[in-house]
């Protein structure tokens, strides 16, 4: 699958994320990031979702759940973060969330640091 799935969308939320993060600074909860986003989606009216809960189900029964973020355009799931960095943990959560909520693109948005950290992460066919 191309790294150019949903190239406008996923460019525009990434700015958006940017905006936030140079206008707040570095160094808030995870929570003010998100919801500067969405105070920034609202102003461009941009469709999402905020907190949509994903049931688990194992063998016709609910284990868990997934609650992401953020779901913008209605297929591109968003996770804002505040850690040191975006390791192969974050991406393979992610691949995760993708599976069960179907949807092809992830975006992973680290505002912890002084330099706003983006990583992509697109669901193959195979899975």
């Amino acid at each position: 699958m191309s790294t150019d799935l949903y190239p406008e969308e996923s460019n525009k939320i990434i700015g958006l994320a940017m905006q936030a993060h140079t206008e707040l600074g570095y160094g808030f909860r995870e929570k003010t990031y998100e919801n500067a986003i969405v105070v920034l989606l609202k102003k461009h009216g941009i469709a999402y979702s905020q907190q949509t809960n994903f049931p688990i189900i194992f063998h016709g029964e609910k284990i868990d759940e997934f609650i992401p973020d953020l779901i913008i355009y209605g297929k591109i799931i968003v996770d804002v973060k505040t850690i040191d960095q975006i390791t192969n943990t974050e991406i393979g959560q992610m691949l995760n969330y993708l599976k069960v909520t179907g949807h092809k693109l992830a975006i992973i948005i680290n505002c912890k640091n002084k330099k706003l950290e983006v990583r992509r992460v697109i669901r193959s066919s195979h899975t």
